[in-house]
């Protein structure tokens, strides 16, 4: 046998046999836990995605750019295509989505009057360019047109409009998204720019890891390993030259403030990715900085100091902050009160329905009335009622009572005592009077029981009504 050790079992081994080294565990179940384990690892990474809500922004922005191509390759095949009929609308009419508008609305343009030149002016907001369209409908060069031919051009036309429509809303949506998860970073450097940085990051985290040199070059990857590979000039900006700042600059401050546009647009990040309440305070004072900058560049003039803009971006971020959280109370105390009278009227609800059921019930004959009459039950019918739980005894003796009214009422005369006789009668009648005092009071708790079931009808009806 040779000497050398064997090497011990790995994790795989282990999790491979664990069944038979474990009692009670079997194949089975460790594979439920092993999915478990798996599902609640993919929770928490969904989790920690959904506090920042920024991968609703990577999609939307990815469909973004996906429609704009799609819509430019749609409008030049209905430019193609309604150029055989109307050739000289291409150069009356420049927009894409103007001329899918004007496509649908003309159709065939023999047909095209004066009746229709209202319609032209209000579509393309402008009486010359009407009266140009119209009057080239009657000298057009273009080949005559098939109703089936027309009738397809406008069916796609129409679902161009649409998607022009439908992109307007998405920017919309990517507009409020950005707002919400990155105030700052969208009031520095814009919505779309914002989102193509979070995009092509991997998320706001991931943003705000990286460092500014990083953010200066993102998308420009190709351009930065071609000019290592060649040696060669590296690229001054990747995405950021999209905003404003770097056009308005001039050839020679391009690169400046693009380094100046990173470092404001990396501090941007961090502070959305890491405040609880993102507000867009700081981004509209780092916007202030990077306008002071370009104007440094052009005319000479000083730009603020750092550390006074970013006190002055505390003391507003901090009033913004708490009433943001005042609003954020009101709210809640006003859901809080909404819950809490939706409660109220399903309780009402569900008492006003089991009372609806005893009473069909009770009318139907399935149930006795046992409730008009309490601590009493009828056996069934033709029955007599009798006590529920602990029968209570011979009835107390009313004498006491009769002592405390005795000692209340004024001394009686000498007279009435010298007649044993008749006080005794009248005792008798005094003991036997509580009998019909007792159905009085059952009488009333009955009349008293009516009241509380018509009260619960009423509410009950308020809160359907």
């Amino acid at each position: 046998p040779s000497s050398r050790r064997e090497p011990p079992c790995s994790g795989a081994c282990i999790r491979l046999h664990f069944h038979a080294l474990v009692k009670g565990l079997t194949a089975q179940s460790a594979s439920k836990a092993q999915l478990g384990l798996g599902h609640s690892y993919s929770r928490a990474k969904v989790k920690f995605n959904v506090n920042r809500v920024d991968n609703m922004i990577i999609q939307s922005i990815s469909l973004l750019d996906q429609l704009d191509k799609d819509i430019n390759t749609f409008s030049m095949r209905v430019r193609e295509w309604y150029g055989y009929h109307f050739p000289e609308l291409i150069k009356i009419v420049g927009d894409n989505y103007t001329y899918c508008r004007l496509a649908k609305l003309i159709g065939n343009r023999r047909e095209l009057g004066e009746e229709r030149l209202a319609a032209l002016e209000e579509l393309l907001m402008d009486s010359a360019k009407a009266q140009a369209v119209l009057e080239a409908s009657r000298s057009s060069m273009g080949m005559d047109i098939s109703p089936i031919d027309l009738i397809n051009i406008e069916s796609f036309s129409s679902r161009v409009i649409s998607l022009s429509e439908y992109r307007k809303g998405l920017q919309e949506y990517l507009r409020s998204k950005m707002s919400q998860v990155a105030p700052s970073l969208s009031a520095l450097i814009g919505e779309v720019v914002g989102a193509r940085l979070i995009s092509h990051a991997g998320s706001l985290t991931n943003l705000a890891k990286y460092p500014a040199s990083t953010v200066q070059i993102l998308g420009a990857e190709k351009a930065l390993f071609r000019a290592l590979k060649t040696r060669g000039n590296t690229p001054k900006y990747g995405l950021i030259f999209h905003s404003t700042f770097i056009g308005r600059a001039a050839a020679k401050n391009k690169g400046r403030i693009s380094r100046y546009l990173a470092n404001k647009c990396t501090i941007a990040s961090r502070i959305d990715c890491f405040s609880e309440v993102p507000t867009s305070v700081f981004g509209d004072k780092l916007r202030e900085q990077v306008e002071e900058r370009l104007a440094f560049y052009e005319t000479g003039e000083p730009p603020r100091k750092n550390l006074d803009v970013m006190k002055e971006a505390v003391v507003e971020a901090r009033e913004v902050v708490a009433e943001v959280r005042r609003k954020q109370e009101k709210k809640e105390k006003k859901r809080k009160k909404r819950e809490k009278r939706r409660l109220e009227a399903l309780a009402a609800g569900a008492e006003a329905m089991e009372d609806a059921e005893m009473e069909t019930q009770v009318r139907a004959g399935a149930v006795p009335v046992v409730a008009t009459v309490p601590g009493l039950s009828l056996l069934g019918p033709g029955q007599r009622w009798h006590r529920l739980g602990p029968s209570p005894g011979p009835p107390a003796p009313t004498e006491p009572k009769k002592k405390k009214k005795k000692k209340q009422e004024p001394e009686p005369e000498p007279e009435a005592a010298s007649e044993p006789e008749e006080n005794g009668l009248e005792e008798e009648e005094e003991e036997e009077e509580p009998q019909p005092k007792k159905k009085r009071k059952v009488g009333t708790e009955t009349v008293q029981l009516d009241k509380k079931k018509k009260k619960k009808k009423k509410v009950a009806k308020e809160a359907e009504d």
